[in-house]
């Protein structure tokens, strides 16, 4: 029974000394947290304070803005020629000098052109034959063409048709004959004179015409007075003497007659004679031949001069036509080849004499009067060099996301190192199609003429600005302090950062208290415990965080962890604008904020400070749910018996 009692007494002053270990453990361990607790406090609040005193803000207010596109390049003249030739010889003349101002078209070089000389006098030549066969050949179309008019070939002499020679069906060529013509309406009569009488009867002399049939006299002129002698019978020697009469109307070639001239009878009577007989042919060019169609004379017809002898068929009209027109043709390519031969070499000449091919100033002059100007192998050599300096230009590289805003027309602003002081006014005169492409980006050139050059000289580097936009008395904030998504921070009113710090203080109070409880030991097991009872407490605050810092929600997020407005410094809230110009510096504000309001100015430090900060989670007290740690960040460490943080949230 001693026994007993001795060993129960041991076993109670071991319960007991295992009972005081624990609690010196424990007081430890509490001690231990609580100063980790209090650090962390301390060190949150003064990188509070350091980011509050870094936060950088900035006043809405009004101001004119633009929106302008810059670039930088170099003057180049209005217009650049080089003076080159088109040939070779000795330079004869050269009446300029460097500098001078010349006019277009104005004789700069003259060089010896006297090889060219055979050569123009050869093409002269040639384009006057060339016209001569030109016009003969338009004379001969136009004469065929007339000839058989609607197929119709037409006569070249008039009168009676005694033999015809053609019908219906023939093929006739040029020298065939048609028929025999003769014109009774004059005939003529031949009779003998003695040859004594013959020699007093003179041409002209009148002459009276005895018709044998009816005794009626005729007058009529000799024509025709013979030197040849003939012999009649009984050796008389007789001369002829021709006499003309005109037709009244009943003399044939069967009427007999004699006459008397000048008191001398003919030895013998005569018979009259038409005094024209002719025999038509044929008179067509070439060697087409005409095939007779329809027939529309006959024997004893009286013909006229150009009357109509018969119709050809279309066909053979048309190919006998043929060969004139393209004899027309040919000579019309000739005359064509002889003018250009002319006025090649004449262009050839006046190569010889080099002129100003623009108005401008001789910036260098490389050939003088007896410079031998040839051609080689690298090209031809620049005699002078000629700027038209009315006025100049500028090219600049404008990116493909830019070239859309530049219009012709648009104006220019210019500077240059060289020229302190001023500025000079353009125009965009050409935004060129013919893109290049460097490193990824494409750009475009874009041509800008200067309004007036002043002091300004060719190859000076210049800047160029085009304002694409402006907007006079705008309402704007810094470019900084446009967030991603056209949201702004803008500081809270006075009201509503009191009613935040009321609700903070509030907060802090309930945590003292907290505080409090957690520094009894007995509340703290007995806190353990009740922690010990729910354990899903820290795994469903984890679970449901989604970046959630902070209860407060509004249409304006003031920090709260959703997208886009994590990181919304205190004291500001996240307000939706409309944006008009932007440039580097200002941002033109449409809608959504007010003159005079205050907007905070992103600052990379800053914002990094703030991120780290917000990151950072809590340590959890014991038996306590310490680990909510600041808004957006990591949960702590749970104390013993108690549960891990939250991920950014704060328990409640």
């Amino acid at each position: 029974m001693e026994n007993e009692k001795v060993a129960a007494e041991k076993k109670r002053k071991k319960r007991k000394g295992k009972s005081g270990r624990t609690v010196i453990v424990l007081i430890v361990v509490l001690a231990a947290l609580l100063g980790g607790f209090f650090l962390y406090k301390k060190k949150t609040s003064s990188q509070k304070r350091q980011g509050d005193q870094s936060v950088s803000t900035a006043t809405v207010k009004r101001t004119d803005i633009s929106s302008e596109l810059t670039a930088s390049s170099s003057l180049s003249p209005k217009d650049t020629y080089e003076v080159t030739s088109l040939v070779e010889g000795e330079v004869i003349e050269a009446n300029f000098e460097e500098g001078d101002v010349v006019e277009k078209g104005q004789v700069l070089y003259r060089i010896d052109a006297s090889s060219m000389d055979s050569d123009l006098s050869s093409a002269e030549t040639s384009l006057q034959r060339a016209k001569e066969s030109a016009q003969t050949a338009q004379s001969d179309y136009a004469e065929e063409t007339a000839r058989i008019a609607g197929n119709t070939y037409r006569s070249t002499a008039s009168g009676y048709i005694k033999t015809l020679y053609i019908k219906e069906g023939d093929k006739v060529n040029s020298g065939m004959k048609i028929a025999d013509l003769y014109d009774d309406s004059a005939m003529k009569i031949t009779v003998p004179f003695l040859s004594g009488e013959a020699a007093e009867i003179n041409v002209g002399d009148e002459a009276a015409v005895i018709l044998e049939d009816t005794g009626e006299q005729i007058s009529g002129t000799v024509t025709v007075v013979s030197s040849m002698e003939e012999t009649l019978s009984g050796g008389r020697l007789v001369k002829n003497v021709t006499v003309e009469v005109s037709n009244p109307g009943g003399l044939t070639t069967d009427t007999a007659a004699s006459v008397k001239v000048d008191g001398f009878v003919c030895s013998a009577e005569g018979t009259f004679a038409a005094k024209t007989e002719t025999t038509l042919s044929v008179e067509i060019s070439g060697n087409k031949s005409l095939e007779i169609e329809n027939l529309l004379i006959h024997e004893g017809s009286y013909v006229e001069k150009n009357s109509e002898l018969f119709q050809v068929t279309a066909k053979t009209a048309e190919e006998y036509l043929k060969e004139f027109k393209d004899a027309v043709e040919s000579a019309d390519d000739n005359l064509e080849n002889a003018e250009n031969k002319l006025s090649n070499t004449q262009d050839n000449v006046d190569d010889y004499t080099i002129t100003a091919p623009i108005s401008g100033t001789v910036i260098t002059k490389n050939a003088k009067v007896g410079d031998k100007i040839s051609k080689n192998s690298s090209g031809t050599t620049t005699m002078a060099v000629i700027y038209d300096l009315s006025t100049m230009t500028l090219e600049m590289s404008v990116d493909e996301l830019d070239v859309s805003s530049i219009k012709v027309g648009q104006s220019v602003e210019i500077t240059a190192d060289a020229v302190e002081g001023e500025t000079f006014t353009g125009t965009v005169t050409n935004v060129s199609l013919q893109s290049s492409y460097s490193n990824g980006v494409t750009n475009y050139p874009v041509t800008v003429t200067l309004d007036d050059t002043g002091s300004l000289l060719p190859g000076m580097n210049v800047d160029a600005k085009i304002i694409l936009d402006s907007s006079e008395d705008a309402l704007v904030i810094p470019a900084s302090a446009l967030m991603r998504g056209n949201r702004v921070y803008v500081k809270k009113s006075p009201d509503s950062t009191e009613n935040a710090d009321t609700q903070r203080n509030d907060s802090s109070d309930n945590a003292g208290d907290a505080d409090s409880e957690r520094k009894n030991p007995g509340d703290g097991t007995q806190n353990a415990d009740s922690a010990d009872r729910q354990p899903d407490a820290g795994a469903e605050a984890s679970g449901s965080s989604k970046g959630s810092g902070t209860d407060n929600s509004s249409s304006k997020s003031t920090g709260s962890g959703k997208s886009g407005s994590s990181n919304v410094p205190d004291g500001f809230e996240a307000v939706q604008v409309t944006t008009g110009i932007i440039n580097d510096d200002y941002v033109e504000i449409l809608s959504g904020l007010s003159e005079g309001d205050e907007v905070y100015i992103s600052s990379d430090s800053g914002s990094s400070t703030q991120t780290n900060q917000m990151q950072m989670g809590g340590m959890g007290g014991p038996g306590g749910d310490m680990g909510g740690g600041a808004p957006g960040g990591l949960g702590g460490n749970g104390g013993p018996g108690g549960s891990n943080g939250g991920s950014g949230r704060r328990s409640q």
